[in-house]
C-alpha cells in the first residue's frame, strides 16, 4: 500500500521512479471501487493521475498553490494531501466533498464547483502573492472543455500581462461532459498533431510562453515539463495531452457516461440501478421536443455542454442534425443565442442545470428579457431535493429568474403540468418563458392541460374559508397533505396550485387574501426574493402571510428531507403553521 503512507507533496517525492506505476494503479483501483458504491466524477479523475503525481512531485502545496478548475477532477489530489482513508475506507466515504474544499485542507484553497474560473483564481493569487512579495508558484488546473466558458478566456487574456510566475496547466482529454464544440478545439486538436509546434496557436496568440506534453499518462513526461517550469518568471501555458477515463476501460469506452457515474460493477462497467419504471423528466423533454422538430423545423434545441439534461444522447444528437445546438459552456453565449434565433423567427429551447444559468444572468436580462424575445428556458435540478454540494444548489433559481421583468417563470406540480406548459411555451410567441422543471420525483396529477394561458391560469383544487394554502411546483404535495391535516382539525382551508413562480396578479392575491383569514406559501427553494414573499407583500394590507421555504444560506452535502424538517418544509410544520395564524387572526 502506498497511498495510506502519503499525506503531503513530500512522500509523494520521495517514492523513486519505479514505484509510480504502482501508486497510480492502486489510485486507480480505489478511485474505481468507490465510485461503484457511492457515485462520483469517474473519468475526469481516473484521466488526470499521473498529472496529478507528477505537480505534487514538482511543487511543494501548500506553499505552491494548485487551483483545480471546476475541481471535479481533485479525487487524486486529495488522496495525495492526506485525505485518501476518504477513498479507502468505505465508512469514510464521505468525509470529504467532490469538490476543492478549505474547510477539508490547507492544500485546497478555494470552494469550487463551477466551471472556468481557474486562471481567474490564479491570477488573483500570483497578483496578491506579488503585492505582498512573496514568492512561490501558482498552478492552474484547467481541463480542456472549460476554456469554452468566457471567463477562461478572461483570465487567460489577462494572464499575458501578469508578468510574473504563473503556470497554466491545459489538461487536453479532447472532451467536456459530452464532445467538446467551438473553433478553440480545431487549434487544440493542431496542437496535438504537431506536437505543439503549429505555427497556428491559440495560447500564443494570447502572449503566452506555451509547452506541450504528448503524453500526459506518463508521469515522466509531465513531471520532466513541470519541473522545467517551476518558478519561471512570466505566465507559461503547459498543455497535457490526456485520456479521459485513463486506465479502465469502461470509461474510456463510455467517456460520456463515466464523467459522472455511480452504483455500478466496478469490474464491467454496467449498471447496478434498477431498470425501467416511469421516464424521467429528461426522456419526458426529449420526445416531447423531438414532437416539436418534427413538426416544425424551426424548433431547435440548445445546450451549454450538458445535452443529456434534455435527453439528448449522442445518437439523438446526430439525428437531430442542425436543430440540435450545443455550445459548450457557455451559457451567456446559449442565452444571447437563443435570443437572436427567437428574433428571426426560430423557435429555441434552451435547457440547462439551474445552478449552472447563474453564469448568464446578464444575458437572460439584458439580450432576452429586455428585447422580449419568444425563447423557451428549461430549468433543471431546481429543489431542495436536487443537487446538495454547496456549489451546486438547486435553491437559488426562483428569487433569480423571477427578479427579471418580462420574464415568465412556471412551476408545474406534476409530469401532465410540465408536458403541457412546455408545449404552450413553444407554441406561443408572445415572451420569454422559463419552466422549473420538476425535480422532486415523478409525479402524476389528474388535470386540465387545456389552458390558453399557463401564465394567467392557477388551479383552486379545494375551496375553504379559513386560511389559503398556496404549494408551488414541487412542493405542491406538502401544502396538499397539510391541507388534510387542517381539515381533520376542521379547518376549512383552500389549496391553491399558483402555477407561476415569477408572481400572481395583485388582484388575484387581494381577491384571495379578502376572503381567508390567513395565507402560507410553501415553496421548494430560497424564501428570500422568492414566491412566498412576493404574496406576502400582495396581501399585506388583508391579512397575515406565513412563508415556508429554505433560509437564505449555503448548505452542504445536506439530507433532503432533514432540511426540509429544520425549515418546517413538511405537512405538519406547515399545517402547525396555518393554525397558529388563525389563532392569532381570532384572537386566541
Amino acid at each position: 500500500m502506498y497511498l495510506e503512507k502519503i499525506n503531503g507533496a513530500a512522500d509523494v517525492r520521495a517514492l523513486s521512479p519505479e514505484e509510480l506505476p504502482g501508486l497510480a494503479a492502486e489510485i486507480r483501483c480505489a478511485l474505481v471501487a468507490k465510485l461503484a458504491a457511492h457515485g462520483g466524477h469517474v473519468g475526469p479523475n481516473l484521466g488526470i493521475v499521473e498529472t496529478t503525481i507528477a505537480l505534487h512531485r514538482v511543487f511543494d502545496s501548500p506553499t505552491d498553490k494548485l487551483v483545480f478548475d471546476v475541481s471535479h477532477q481533485t479525487y487524486v489530489h486529495k488522496m495525495l494531501t492526506g485525505r485518501a482513508a476518504a477513498f479507502t475506507d468505505p465508512e469514510r466515504y464521505d468525509d470529504v466533498s467532490g469538490y476543492s474544499e478549505p474547510s477539508e485542507s490547507e492544500h485546497d484553497h478555494f470552494v469550487i464547483g463551477h466551471t472556468s474560473t481557474s486562471v481567474s483564481l490564479a491570477c488573483g493569487l500570483a497578483k496578491g502573492r506579488d503585492l505582498v512579495g512573496e514568492s512561490y508558484d501558482v498552478v492552474a488546473v484547467i481541463g480542456d472543455g472549460s476554456l469554452s466558458g468566457g471567463e477562461a478566456f478572461e483570465g487567460l487574456d489577462w494572464a499575458a500581462e501578469l508578468g510574473s510566475n504563473l503556470i497554466i496547466v491545459v489538461n487536453d482529454n479532447q472532451m467536456s461532459i459530452a464532445e467538446n464544440h467551438g473553433g478553440l478545439y480545431g487549434n487544440l486538436a493542431e496542437l496535438r498533431a504537431t506536437n505543439g509546434e503549429c505555427e497556428n496557436n491559440y495560447f500564443r496568440a494570447l502572449g503566452l510562453d506555451y509547452r506541450y506534453v504528448a503524453d500526459g499518462n506518463d508521469e515522466g513526461s509531465v513531471e520532466a515539463a513541470l519541473a522545467e517550469v517551476r518558478g519561471i518568471d512570466h505566465p507559461v501555458v503547459v498543455h497535457v495531452n490526456t485520456e479521459k477515463g485513463h486506465g479502465w476501460q469502461p470509461a474510456v469506452d463510455q467517456k460520456e457516461r463515466f464523467h459522472w457515474d455511480g452504483w455500478f460493477d466496478e469490474k464491467t462497467g454496467e449498471s447496478k440501478l434498477p431498470a425501467g419504471g416511469e421516464p424521467s423528466y429528461n426522456e419526458l423533454t426529449y420526445q416531447a421536443l423531438k414532437r416539436h422538430m418534427e413538426a416544425d423545423p424551426r424548433v431547435v434545441a440548445i445546450s451549454s455542454a450538458t445535452p443529456t439534461v434534455m435527453g439528448f444522447t449522442a445518437e439523438r444528437r446526430a439525428e437531430a442534425g442542425r436543430q440540435f445546438v450545443d455550445v459548450g459552456i457557455a451559457e451567456e453565449h446559449a442565452v444571447a443565442l437563443a435570443s437572436g434565433i427567437a428574433a428571426a423567427g426560430g423557435v429555441p429551447v434552451y435547457g440547462f442545470y439551474g445552478t449552472f444559468i447563474q453564469r448568464g444572468f446578464d444575458q437572460l436580462m439584458q439580450d432576452l428579457c429586455v428585447n422580449g424575445n419568444p425563447a423557451v428556458l428549461l430549468s433543471f435540478a431546481d429543489s431542495v431535493c436536487g443537487m446538495n454540494d454547496v456549489t451546486h444548489l438547486g435553491i437559488f433559481d426562483i428569487p433569480e429568474l423571477s427578479a427579471i421583468p418580462g420574464l415568465t417563470y412556471l412551476a408545474p406540480t406534476s409530469r401532465e403540468e410540465y408536458l403541457a406548459m412546455l408545449d404552450w411555451a413553444i407554441l406561443q410567441r408572445e415572451r420569454p418563458v422559463a419552466i422549473r422543471v420538476p425535480a422532486a420525483g415523478m409525479v402524476n396529477r389528474e388535470v386540465d392541460t387545456a389552458a390558453a394561458d399557463w401564465a394567467t391560469t392557477t388551479e383552486t383544487v379545494r375551496e375553504g374559508a379559513d386560511v389559503a394554502i398556496l404549494g408551488l411546483g414541487c412542493a405542491f404535495g406538502i401544502a396538499e397533505e397539510a391541507a388534510g391535516l387542517l381539515a381533520a382539525e376542521g379547518v376549512s382551508a383552500t389549496l391553491v396550485n399558483p402555477r407561476v413562480a415569477s408572481g400572481l396578479a395583485d388582484e388575484y392575491v387581494e381577491k384571495l387574501a379578502a376572503a381567508h383569514k390567513a395565507i402560507v406559501t410553501v415553496e421548494d427553494g430560497q424564501l428570500e426574493g422568492g414566491f412566498g414573499e412576493k404574496v406576502a407583500r400582495q396581501a399585506a394590507a388583508t391579512c397575515p402571510v406565513y412563508c415556508a421555504g429554505v433560509p437564505r444560506g449555503y448548505y452542504d452535502r445536506y439530507d433532503p428531507e432533514e432540511l426540509k424538517a429544520s425549515c418546517g418544509l413538511t405537512p405538519q410544520a406547515v399545517a402547525a403553521a396555518a393554525m397558529k395564524l388563525l389563532a392569532k387572526a381570532n384572537g386566541r
